[in-house]
């Protein structure tokens, strides 16, 4: 009987398995054909209502243009990006997953498009003899880009900088735009705790779509008179989110945002030895900061850090967005962040419904939930562009897949600060699998994993007792130092 039982059972998960790919299959298929309409929409409302013909990363899988002037290229699985200024030729990494997301309706328009590209092509030069033609201009690589392209970034060159204010379909109220009225060449930073009193700094970063009241509403009121006369707390609103400076012309990769936390908090305040607390995505980021400054970081705390080993023979960034984003309509969490990662249109088509229209979105909240729901979280999800998570989501999340390994040896090798991870167990958008992952590459690295709690609620709801483990956590850094 229990054998019959087994065998129902295991028919019924595959049966199960066979239809959500089925009706994964056409449901993708539909929103690839969306997406390649909301395309052609984009352009021509951006054109219009900006008077600029806004460039997008579908147009090829081997070239595009920035709205910074900047040329997308590939070459033999390298990918870049080349910056065109009056006097040089710059290189800067950034992720193939912006312009190379494989599906049938893409393979079909590429096919298409070569084809029409063969029939009316324009003499091709290349970015070496264009450098040539600029002052002191040099590339170590070789690109073929068409003349019609560096004609419309010759013609970019000539015009003064345009101010870095948020497109049309981005909320222009006060909040979501406050930067432009301050410091754009910093970040938000919530800071705790005077300078003369402090002994020792911390340094929290936020996830994804997140801001720094992640923190602020949740920790720092809850850290005992002790700790606040002991510690100077640093919460950042990273680039592009809550607010800090949402650029339009930025591509939003990790060195950049780097320099920015570095600027705003490191160089600003003197910071010279810290601990760390990060979440979600940025554990990426602290991971790179302890890695840039390994004797200045004391503790290494990580919670749900996105941590996925590249299998053997695999480009690690297309790797790393289908284990995230596996185009699967359920679960939910996975269809969700299928959108987000492999639709650059249906993904600003959403931030132009919900961010834009945040203030109604708030509103309808506290009157469905009687204002019980806490709003800092609507802060931070609703404060951000769609260019700053689309790409900072492909360029700091699967643009470092190939360098993680390389990250946690540094921490393991480097490193001899303490490194702490917490994980939820019922976290569904990180699995709990990641924190072992990383616990395998640094063997010292302490995991404890929350019974009943997820990806928010690992820090919202227990705020209280994570306040005290940091605070143990820090204490015992600083004596064993």
């Amino acid at each position: 009987m229990t054998s019959i039982m087994a065998k129902t059972r295991s028919a019924l998960t595959l049966t199960g398995r066979a239809i959500n790919k089925a009706v994964s299959f056409i449901v993708f298929s539909v929103l690839d054909l969306l997406d390649l309409l909301l395309c052609f929409v984009y352009k021509v409302a951006d054109f219009f209502i900006e008077s600029e013909w806004k460039p997008c990363y579908c147009s090829s899988s081997k070239e595009a243009i920035t709205s910074s002037g900047k040329i997308l290229v590939s070459e033999q699985g390298e990918s870049k990006v080349v910056c065109l200024t009056s006097t040089k030729l710059q290189l800067e990494e950034i992720s193939d997953t912006l312009y190379t997301r494989p599906c049938l309706v893409s393979e079909v328009s590429k096919l298409t498009v070569n084809e029409l590209k063969r029939l009316t092509a324009d003499a091709t030069i290349n970015v070496q003899s264009c450098a040539d033609k600029m002052k002191k201009g040099s590339v170590r690589s070789t690109f073929s880009v068409k003349s019609t392209i560096v004609e419309m970034l010759q013609g970019k060159m000539g015009r003064p900088k345009s101010q870095p204010i948020p497109r049309w379909s981005d909320c222009d109220c006060k909040f979501c735009n406050r930067w432009t009225s301050s410091s754009k060449d910093t970040l938000f930073v919530r800071t705790q705790g005077r300078k003369d009193t402090a002994r020792e700094d911390v340094l929290f970063i936020h996830g994804f779509i997140s801001s720094s009241a992640f923190w602020t509403e949740t920790l720092f009121p809850n850290f005992s008179s002790a700790a606040k006369s002991t510690y100077r707390f640093f919460a950042i609103d990273l680039l592009g989110f809550g607010r800090s400076p949402k650029p339009t012309d930025s591509l939003y990769t990790l060195r950049e945002h780097l320099d920015m936390i570095e600027r705003s908090v490191l160089e600003a305040h003197n910071v010279k030895s810290f601990h760390i607390v990060a979440h979600s995505l940025g554990c990426i980021l602290a991971l790179a900061i302890a890695v840039k400054h390994p004797g200045s970081v004391k503790s290494l705390t990580l919670l749900a850090p996105p941590y996925y080993p590249v299998a053997k023979g695999e480009q690690a960034t297309q790797y790393v967005m289908r284990r995230v984003a596996p185009r699967l309509v359920w679960p939910a969490i996975a269809f969700g962040a299928s959108l987000a990662c492999w639709y650059e249109h249906i993904s600003r088509t959403i931030c132009l419904l919900i961010c834009k229209n945040h203030r109604f979105v708030e509103f309808l909240v506290k009157l469905l939930t009687r204002n019980r729901m806490r709003t800092f979280l609507l802060e931070g999800f609703f404060c951000h562009t769609h260019n700053a998570a689309w790409h900072t989501l492909h360029n700091v999340i699967f643009g470092t897949a190939g360098k993680m390994d390389a990250y946690l040896e540094a921490v393991r090798e480097q490193l001899n600060c303490s490194v702490n991870v917490f994980h939820g167990k019922d976290d569904e958008l990180i699995p709990l699998e990641c924190s072992y992952n990383l616990q395998s590459r640094v063997p010292r690295a302490r995991v404890k994993v929350i019974d009943n709690k997820d990806h928010i609620t690992i820090v919202v709801g227990r705020q209280k007792a994570f306040a005290r483990e940091l605070e143990e956590i820090w204490t015992n850094s600083s004596s064993s130092s």
